[in-house]
Parts: structure tokens; C-alpha cells; sequence
């Protein structure tokens, strides 16, 4: 049955074509919207509607056998309900062509309190997803000034070696040259002391010539 002989079915029920048209858009067109929004979609003795979340995985290509990873997704499903399995594995019998084969709603579930509590969970829905959102954006953004904070501790601490380094090496250059600078005049002292050497062999020569004549 296509959705032509859809409409066709109910079209006695409902007062002509035209209106089971109209009627078998509108059911469609609710029941898809609320699903892509991740409502679930409950009909009592028929089944439920309701989006599902598939994380990533991997497949085989049947063609080829090649294994292909598909990406994460969300996808429609609808679950049949008990008195919907009844019928199909004939463990009821099918009521006949006048009689409804779903059982009908409670009283009172289709009045405007019910409207009011689906559109309340909505919202609360809608102002859940709202604040987590916001908590991620403030985690992030706390996230990216520790970040900004300890770039800024590790640059101070280098620039802080640096000039401990550069202080060392200067005392380390005053050190050596001091020690230079005192070096030096022992070297001259020594080079001074060595004339007079020379002047006490002179006397002795004198002396051991005086002594031979």
C-alpha cells in the first residue's frame, strides 16, 4: 500500500479525499518533525517513532569487500508495539473492516493539558541543551587562559635563566681578569731580580781574581 491507497482507505472515514489528504500529511509531517527534533513518537497499540545516534564505525563494502569506515550518524527508527505484534503473529485476530484495529486513546489524553505537558518537556529539552552548550563554551574558554597563563610562567622563567646567565658569565669574566691582573707584576719582579745575579757572580770573579795575584 502506497500513500495513494492510504488516503483512499480513510477517505470514507474522514469525509472525502480531499480531507484524507490533508489528514495523512499532517500525521506524517508531525511525527517527522518531532523525530529530527529527538522527540520520541508514541502511538498506543501501533508503536513509536524515535531518533537514534549510530557512533562511527567500520564496514565491508558487499561489492568488493573492502572494509570502509562510515562516519557517525543518526537514523529513524520505529518500534512496533505490543498490540501491533499481536496482530501480525495472530496471536489476535483482526478486528473487521468497521471496527479500529489500534486501540483508541484514553479519555482526557487527548485534551489541551496533554498539548501543554508535551510543549513544557520540549522546552525543558530545549533549555537543557541551551546551558550545556554554555557550560562547554565557559570550560573552553577557562581551558585556553591556563593555557595563555602557564605560556607566559614558562617564558618569564627563561627570560629569568637568561639574565641569571649572563650574570654568571660577566662574574666569571671579572674573575679571570683580576686574576690575570694580579699575575702580571709577579713576573716583573722576577725579571728585575735576575741583574743582580749577574752583579753577585761579578763580585765573585773579582774577589777569585784579587786571590790569584
Amino acid at each position: 500500500m502506497n500513500k495513494a491507497q492510504l488516503v483512499e482507505a480513510i477517505a470514507d472515514k474522514v469525509g472525502g479525499r480531499q480531507q484524507a489528504a490533508e489528514a495523512v500529511d499532517a500525521v506524517l509531517d508531525a511525527v517527522v518533525r518531532a523525530v529530527v527534533n529527538g522527540d520520541r513518537v508514541s502511538v498506543t497499540g501501533f508503536g513509536s517513532f524515535e531518533k537514534v545516534d549510530r557512533p562511527a564505525r567500520y564496514a565491508r563494502n558487499p561489492q568488493t569487500g573492502e572494509r570502509v569506515r562510515v562516519k557517525k550518524t543518526s537514523v529513524p527508527r520505529f518500534r512496533a508495539g505490543q498490540g501491533f505484534k499481536d496482530l501480525v503473529s495472530g496471536s489476535k485476530k483482526l478486528p473487521r473492516g468497521g471496527e479500529v484495529a489500534v486501540k483508541k486513546a484514553p479519555k482526557g489524553s487527548l485534551s489541551g493539558t496533554a498539548s501543554a505537558t508535551v510543549k513544557k518537556a520540549a522546552a525543558k529539552k530545549t533549555t537543557a541543551k541551551r546551558a550545556t552548550a554554555a557550560a562547554k563554551k565557559t570550560v573552553a574558554k577557562k581551558t585556553v587562559a591556563k593555557k595563555t597563563t602557564a605560556t607566559a610562567k614558562k617564558a618569564t622563567a627563561k627570560k629569568a635563566t637568561a639574565k641569571k646567565t649572563t650574570a654568571t658569565a660577566k662574574k666569571t669574566a671579572a674573575k679571570k681578569a683580576t686574576g690575570t691582573a694580579k699575575k702580571a707584576p709577579a713576573k716583573k719582579a722576577t725579571a728585575t731580580k735576575a741583574p743582580a745575579k749577574k752583579s753577585t757572580a761579578r763580585k765573585t770573579t773579582a774577589k777569585k781574581a784579587t786571590a790569584t795575584r
